[in-house]
């Protein structure tokens, strides 16, 4: 399929899709014209990548993980070459909840030190 449809079907911009192409998370083949074309499988590869970056993955990381893609889900198996990127991307999240939990109990006490305003 071309990008076009590959976008009609995600609901991905062309735009975004040659993105994801140039950090080598989608790959297509060229037609004689020049033209992309993906193969049938590509529609749930950008599934995942989407659901990937939904959860706040970098594409670096994207790129590591989508190798352990398989089935025709969006969801991921979870290899084992892949286990401890993820570790430590969960790692990383819960130490800017931890900053972010402080920062806010800082501004909680903050504004409540505050007298009301009418």
């Amino acid at each position: 399929m071309r990008i076009g449809e590959l976008s009609s079907r995600t609901g991905v911009s062309p735009r975004l899709l040659r993105y994801y192409e140039e950090k080598e998370l989608l790959s297509s083949d060229r037609t004689d014209n020049g033209y992309r074309r993906y193969s049938a499988y590509a529609p749930k590869q950008v599934a995942r990548i989407r659901a990937l970056l939904s959860a706040g993955l970098s594409t670096d990381v994207i790129r590591a993980v989508l190798p352990c893609a398989s089935g025709d889900s969006a969801e991921l198996d979870l290899c084992p070459m892949v286990l401890a990127t993820l570790r430590d991307e969960l790692s990383e999240v819960d130490k800017k909840i931890a900053s972010l939990s402080h920062t806010r109990d800082w501004l909680v006490g903050l504004v409540g030190a505050q007298p009301a305003r009418s």
